[in-house]
């Protein structure tokens, strides 16, 4: 199945902005397959104190629509929901190599400007077209 990877990009990333659970959930089920995961390297400061307590795991998992929509409703609820922010898709930033989508998003304060953050994400897609591995890299 062909997927435009700048498309994929924008649907991903106003996953994350989508206010409404109902249709977060339907661009959630649309986006990742069913067993799909969302993988996260997490900051600096949560690696830190993972390894204070002994934990030698650097990532963190959401796998499956439920979690990954919980993960995408609580990302909105911090970020979005307060009106400050938005996340984007970076223009452009989108490339894909056989099922291998990659590409840049950023947040951005809500009434524009600059980004304040943003990271690398690196997806796998299944036969369908889907995210199968999802692979974000804050920065």
């Amino acid at each position: 199945m062909y997927v435009d990877a700048q498309d994929l990009a924008t649907r991903y990333a106003a996953v994350w902005n989508e206010p409404d659970a109902k249709v977060r959930r339907a661009a959630v089920e649309e986006l990742w397959a069913g067993d799909g995961v969302h993988v996260l390297h997490p900051p600096q400061e949560i690696r830190e104190e993972a390894a204070r307590l002994g934990f030698t795991a650097t990532t963190l998992e959401a796998r499956g629509h439920d979690a990954i929509e919980a993960r995408t409703a609580r990302a909105h609820e911090e970020f979005v929901a307060p009106g400050e922010y938005v996340f984007r898709a970076a223009e452009g930033s989108a490339v894909r190599l056989n099922r291998v989508v990659k590409f840049a998003w950023e947040m951005v304060p809500a009434g524009g400007g600059d980004a304040v953050g943003g990271g690398l994400e690196m997806v796998i897609l299944d036969d369908d077209g889907r995210i199968s591995e999802d692979y974000q890299f804050p920065g």
